[in-house]
């Protein structure tokens, strides 16, 4: 790698609940797992922080997916990670974004579950961030719900950060298929195209489908995370 010292910035939420229904949700384990592996692996620094920082809570469901991999005999890397105490402190006590710069960061990536819905599009200190980063060059990259973060980024000239760029997220057909149609605060993929977002996704529901438009890198669902990390480390190499 050219930039031996990249650092990336992982952004995952606080958000712990469905406000409308009251049960519980979180950061989509699979999706910070996935990611870290690939870009710690190709040497890169990773700060993992949120919105509000502290303690993260994670989507139950999540672990359920490996659990029922392990009960058919599986132990896929988000079970391993959930074993591993020294991965597992990287979310007991996330830096605050406010206390962050863009000057300290190559890359950002926000990761998703139904959380960052929650508390992402409001978070001025995330939008100012991304914004930041990415008028100085910088990656952005986001997955699943992770775009939500992108909603409210605004460039210094006042276009969406997404205006007239293709971007992916979790799919309005995927909400319904996973039964959150009713729960959840609004359409991603609506609300992406309402931001003037070119929005694609894959012809299957849940298949992997990783868009790249520049510096703006951004995967369908959690089964993206991992071709979302291969194109940032392919970026940073790059540079």
């Amino acid at each position: 790698m050219s930039n031996p010292s990249a650092k990336v910035l992982i952004v995952v939420t606080n958000a712990d609940q469905y406000e409308k229904a009251g049960y519980r949700t979180g950061l989509w384990l699979g999706e910070l797992t996935h990611f870290y592996d690939v870009v710690t692996e190709a040497g890169l620094d990773v700060v993992v922080a949120s919105p509000k920082g502290g303690k993260i809570p994670i989507d139950p469901e999540s672990l359920l997916f490996s659990e029922l991999g392990e009960s058919m005999g599986v132990q896929g890397p988000v079970s391993k990670r959930y074993q591993d105490r020294e991965f597992m402190r990287l979310l007991d006590d996330t830096q605050k974004l406010a206390d962050l710069s863009a000057s300290e960061f190559d890359a950002i990536y926000l990761t998703g579950g139904h959380g960052t819905m929650f508390d992402f599009p409001s978070s001025d200190d995330l939008a100012t961030l991304t914004a930041a980063m990415y008028e100085s060059g910088k990656i952005v990259s986001a997955v699943c719900h992770g775009p939500a973060g992108l909603l409210g980024v605004k460039l210094a000239d006042g276009a969406a950060l997404v205006q007239g760029k293709r971007v992916t997220g979790f799919s309005w057909n995927e909400e319904k298929l996973a039964k959150r149609a009713e729960v959840v605060p609004f359409s991603l993929e609506g609300e992406l195209q309402n931001r003037g977002g070119v929005y694609e996704k894959a012809l299957l529901p849940f298949a992997p489908h990783v868009v790249e438009d520049g510096r703006l890198v951004t995967g369908q669902n959690p089964n993206s995370a991992h071709g979302v990390a291969e194109r940032v480390v392919a970026q940073l190499r790059a540079k």
